[in-house]
C-alpha cells in the first residue's frame, strides 16, 4: 500500500523555498491546515519576512482557490476548507505583521444586516478578502446601522461590506447607505453589497459602489476600486 512507502511522504522541511511554496499552494487548495501552519513556520525559520510569507505563500495560494471558485471548479465547502487552512497560517503571521507594520491592501468592515442571521457567504468573503491581503473586521450577523457606523468610526475602513440573504432584509442596506450620506461618510468609503437575492440593479438603486455575486468577485471588485481610488489620489 502506498502509505507504507516512506518515499511517498513529503517532508516539508526538506523542500527548497520554491518547492515549499508550490507545495503550500497545493496544501492550501486541499484545506490542509496543519501543513500550512508548518510551512509558514519553516519559511519564517528560514528568515522570510512575515509579509513575504503572507503574499507569496498564502495570498498566492488563495488566488488560485479564488479563481477556481469563480470558474466553478471549486465549491463553497472546499473554499471554506482552504480558507480555514489560510486562517491557521494567518494566526501565526498576524502578530508578526503587526510588529513589523506590514502594509495591507486596504481595510474592510463587513457584516450581515439587521434582521438577517445568515453568514456563510459573508464568512467566505471575509476569508477570501483576508486571503487577498486585506485587513477585515467582521461584525457578524444582525447589524443595525449604529453597529456599522460605530465600526466605521473606530476602524476608518476603505470598504464597507453588507450582506443579506432574505428579501425582507435587503432594503436595510439602503437605510445604512442613506445614513452614511446624511452623516457625510459616504464619499470616503467604498460600499460593496452581496447576497443571493440581490443583483446589480438593486446595488445601483440603493447607492452601493458595486454588487458582488460571490466572494471571488468581491475580492476582484475591491482590488479594482481600491486601485482606482489610489490612482485618483495620486493624480489629484
Amino acid at each position: 500500500m502506498a502509505e507504507d512507502n516512506p518515499e511517498d511522504e513529503i517532508i516539508l522541511s526538506e523542500l527548497d523555498d520554491a518547492e515549499l511554496v508550490e507545495q503550500m499552494f497545493d496544501d492550501l487548495y486541499d484545506g490542509m491546515k496543519e501543513e500550512i501552519e508548518e510551512g509558514v513556520r519553516i519559511l519564517l525559520d528560514r528568515g522570510w519576512p512575515p509579509y513575504r510569507v503572507l503574499t507569496e505563500a498564502l495570498v498566492g495560494g488563495m488566488k488560485i482557490v479564488g479563481e477556481d471558485f469563480r470558474d466553478g471548479i471549486l465549491f463553497v465547502p472546499e473554499v471554506l476548507l482552504a480558507a480555514g487552512a489560510m486562517k491557521g497560517g494567518m494566526a501565526i503571521l498576524k502578530p508578526l505583521l503587526a510588529e513589523t507594520g506590514a502594509p495591507t491592501i486596504g481595510k474592510m468592515v463587513i457584516g450581515t444586516v439587521k434582521g438577517d442571521i445568515h453568514d456563510i457567504g459573508k464568512n467566505l468573503v471575509s476569508m477570501m478578502m483576508e486571503g487577498a491581503g486585506f485587513e477585515v473586521i467582521d461584525l457578524g450577523i444582525n447589524n443595525a446601522v449604529e453597529a456599522y457606523l460605530a465600526a466605521m468610526e473606530a476602524e476608518k475602513p476603505d470598504i464597507l461590506g453588507m450582506s443579506a440573504l432574505l428579501t425582507t432584509t435587503m432594503p436595510y442596506m439602503k437605510v445604512v447607505i442613506d445614513t452614511m450620506v446624511a452623516q457625510g461618510l459616504r464619499d470616503d468609503t467604498i460600499v460593496l453589497v452581496g447576497g443571493a437575492p440581490l443583483n446589480e440593479d438593486f446595488g445601483r438603486a440603493i447607492g452601493a459602489d458595486a454588487y458582488c455575486r460571490d466572494a471571488a468577485v468581491a475580492v476582484e471588485t475591491a482590488k479594482a476600486l481600491i486601485a482606482r481610488r489610489h490612482n485618483r489620489a495620486a493624480a489629484g
